[in-house]
Formats: structure tokens, C-alpha cells, sequence
């Protein structure tokens, strides 16, 4: 089993006007958002950074003067090729001839993202968007019986978006089942960023309990889908939607079978050594590092070699596992394991 973080670490980093009370309120905010945002194609030679006052601003050729938060700043600056840490430390009108001097040439558009007059953000022509809304209309028409947890002891909901990210934290608190004394029901997080600053993405887990800083304890079977902001994103909300579909599938079935699965998977042994079970679980197509250390680990506790306990074990083992395919990849060799208690 394995404590997921990721609702513990938006929990403190979020800010009271990012957190919204209810997924209704946080679409209706993102999709008010969406209408009020436009995007802008422009060539290089059009954009051109001025300043006005003391304030750096971007001149967009016939779209006007746009100006710079702090995320659209970082861009510009990267995009530059230019240290964002020296450019502020010098006056506006030197900060607006580095970049003049700096900024990208040729014929491919800048591709700016506008709400109003402001720059939200400011890509080459690879970035693909997919908006908030869009993602949060698929989640409410594929999870409807998922809510956020309760709330934490600061207040937070679980359901954040800011001018530079979406995430959500749901479960589903009718699908409790009870396995010799132990609940676990389904939950999941996703994210994204209309403006680049993370992928998108989405993580499905079963769990026992969530604490009041956000922490998810003793999860089980945790799967991951990311997607860079490239191609044709929105294909990506297909996979996304098969994931909570399958996990509100496997809510469903495990009512009545998840428990008989569990319960024996408890009580079938793969082994009454080392040597035997370390056999059964390379058959199963096992990288012999992970078995061999997850044995390990469970012979010095002095477990037993059960299939549950050897689940537990290897999703520890899992977790150290450097690239997220090769922890997918994994996930779901795992997950399979428990096909053996059937």
C-alpha cells in the first residue's frame, strides 16, 4: 500500500481564492474564464516587450499592449533565452532592450493566450490547449456519483484552480467495501494548465482513509495517465474518461466480488519460501530486482508469502521506480496478481 500526497501538497500551496466549494462552482468559474480569454497568433517581429511607467509590457502589434504576470514573464523570458532572476534585477527599460535583443526571429507565430488585457501566457506553435472546462464537463458526465473528501482542518476543499493550474482531489463515498475488518473505496485526482505550467493528467487509486491535511493512506492499485500539451490534447480526455469509467466499473463489481477477491487473496499462498515464491511471481513477468526485495522486505517482518501481502509489498517497490512508464508498466503487472486469487 502506498500514502498518496499529491491533495497534501495543493492543500498548503493553494491560495483561499483558488479553493472553490463545489465542482459545480469551480466549472462555472472556469468556464466564465474560457469566454472571457481569446487567443493570439502573432510573428515574432509583432511582439515586441516596452515599457510604460515603471511596469514591463508586450506590444502585440493590432492586439495591443498585453501585461505580464509572473507566469507569462517566466515565458517570455525563457522563450528569450535570458535569465528570469537577471531581468528582474534591472531597470524596466534595460529589461525591455535584453529582450528585444533576445526574443526569438523567423516566421513561425508566437501563439499568446489574453484574458481582457493581460498575457496569461505566450508558447510556440507545439503547444496544444486543452481548457479546464473541458475537462471538468467529461469528469462530471463520467464520475457524477464522485465528490470532493471532507474538508481539511485549514478549510480546503480539494478543488483548486489558480491562474496557472486546475486540480481536483474526488471519491466516491458510497463505495465503501469492508475486507476482513478494512475499508477501501475509489478516488482520483486530475489536473491541468490552460497556460503550460503542468501536463495533464490523471491518477486513480482505491484507499482506506484520508486524514484532515489531504493525505491519502494505504492506497491500492494507484494508476497514472499524463499528457504533455501537444498533438491533439483533447483526444487525450478519451483516456481519461475510460479511466474513471473502469474504476467506477470496479466500484460496482467489488460491492460483492472485490471482497470474496481480497479475502482470498489474503489466505492464497505463492510460496512457503523464498525460492518458491520468488518462481511464481518471475512467471508472472516481475522485474527479479522488485520480487527479490519485496521478499525481502516481508521476511524480515515475518509475513507470510500471501498474494496480498506480496501486492503490498512489490507496490512499495514500485514507487522507487525512476520513470513513470516503467512505474505504469508495473502498476499494471501488479494490479494482475490479483487475477491469481479467482
Amino acid at each position: 500500500m502506498s500514502n498518496l500526497m499529491h491533495a497534501h501538497r495543493e492543500l498548503y500551496k493553494r491560495t483561499p481564492d483558488e479553493q472553490f466549494q463545489s465542482m459545480e462552482s469551480l466549472f462555472t468559474h472556469c468556464e466564465a474564464q474560457r469566454n472571457v480569454s481569446r487567443d493570439v497568433w502573432r510573428p515574432p517581429q509583432d511582439v515586441r516587450p516596452r515599457t510604460q511607467g515603471d511596469s514591463l509590457i508586450l506590444g502585440a502589434g493590432s492586439d495591443g499592449d498585453l501585461h505580464l504576470n509572473d507566469w507569462s514573464f517566466s515565458q517570455l523570458c525563457r522563450l528569450a533565452l535570458v535569465s528570469k532572476e537577471t531581468v528582474n534585477r534591472v531597470a524596466p527599460d534595460t529589461a525591455s532592450r535584453i529582450l528585444i535583443d533576445t526574443m526569438p526571429t523567423g516566421s513561425k507565430p508566437l501563439q499568446m493566450l489574453v484574458t481582457n488585457d493581460t498575457l496569461k501566457s505566450i508558447h510556440g506553435v507545439a503547444y496544444s490547449r486543452l481548457w479546464n472546462s473541458q475537462l471538468l464537463e467529461m469528469v462530471r458526465q463520467a464520475a457524477g456519483e464522485f465528490c470532493p473528501p471532507p474538508p481539511a482542518m485549514n478549510g480546503g476543499t480539494g478543488l483548486y484552480c489558480g491562474e496557472q493550474d486546475l486540480f481536483c482531489f474526488l471519491i466516491d463515498p458510497q463505495g465503501w467495501v469492508e475486507i476482513n475488518g478494512e475499508n477501501f473505496a475509489p478516488g482520483f485526482f486530475i489536473w491541468n494548465s490552460e497556460v503550460g505550467r503542468r501536463s495533464l493528467g490523471i491518477s486513480t487509486f482505491w484507499f482506506q482513509s484520508v486524514c484532515r491535511n489531504h493525505i491519502v493512506w494505504d492506497a491500492v492499485e494507484v494508476l497514472e495517465f499524463k499528457r504533455k500539451h501537444t498533438g491533439n490534447i483533447s483526444e487525450s480526455l478519451g483516456e481519461i474518461r475510460r479511466m474513471i469509467e473502469d474504476l467506477a466499473a470496479k466500484r460496482d463489481a467489488r460491492r460483492d466480488g472485490f471482497n470474496r477477491t481480497i479475502i482470498k487473496a489474503m489466505e492464497t499462498s505463492l510460496g512457503s519460501n523464498m525460492d518458491e515464491a520468488t518462481k511464481s511471481l518471475l512467471k508472472e513477468g516481475l522485474p527479479k530486482d522488485a520480487v527479490m526485495k519485496a521478499l525481502q522486505s516481508l521476511n524480515r517482518e515475518g509475513k507470510p508469502f500471501t498474494l496480498w501481502n506480496l501486492v503490498d509489498a512489490l507496490t512499495h517497490e514500485n514507487v522507487s521506480l525512476a520513470y513513470a512508464g516503467d512505474r505504469l508498466e508495473a502498476d499494471v503487472k501488479i494490479a494482475k496478481l490479483l487475477t491469481l486469487a479467482l
